[in-house]
């Protein structure tokens, strides 16, 4: 049986508290950044999350190439992992709210969101729905902020 695409939270019926990245963590991205601006940001910064997920956006963007998908896929992978290290490091265990309407979360939920939207451009389908569903774990309504 495939993982299926869930539009809740809290796997296992235990309430945590929300998790509020500090201010610091908030994304330096602002949005149009060139990818030598975004790569400076990258290299300032490289726990920054939402600057990988603009990388990994950028490159699933600009480029028809295998080479571009795969480093969006990188870019997105490091993202996620920075942002997991972040919540981890602010007490998050693997489950409970990451709220979206806390700016300094977005860079991390977007991560998050930019590996399963490159997964899914390489046919990664489990890991598509798996970033989908953690997306969906943080804040139901993320995904859906993002997407607009």
């Amino acid at each position: 049986m495939t993982e299926q695409i869930r539009k809740g939270r809290d796997l296992f019926g235990a309430e945590h508290p929300a998790v509020m990245l500090p201010a610091s963590l908030a994304s330096s991205v602002v949005g149009g950044e060139t990818l030598a601006e975004l790569e400076a940001k990258a290299v300032a910064d490289p726990k920054d999350s939402g600057v990988w997920a603009a990388l990994a956006a950028y490159h699933l963007q600009h480029g028809d190439l295998p080479s571009e998908k795969i480093t969006a896929y990188a870019c997105a992978r490091t993202g996620y992992h920075r942002g997991l290290d972040a919540l981890r490091a602010n007490g998050w265990r693997g489950t409970g709210p990451v709220p979206w309407s806390h700016e300094p979360n977005r860079g991390v939920l977007r991560a998050i969101m930019m590996l399963a939207v490159v997964a899914r451009a390489i046919g990664e389908e489990d890991e598509y729905i798996r970033c989908l569903n953690l997306v969906n774990d943080c804040d139901p309504g993320a995904a859906d902020e993002m997407l607009k």
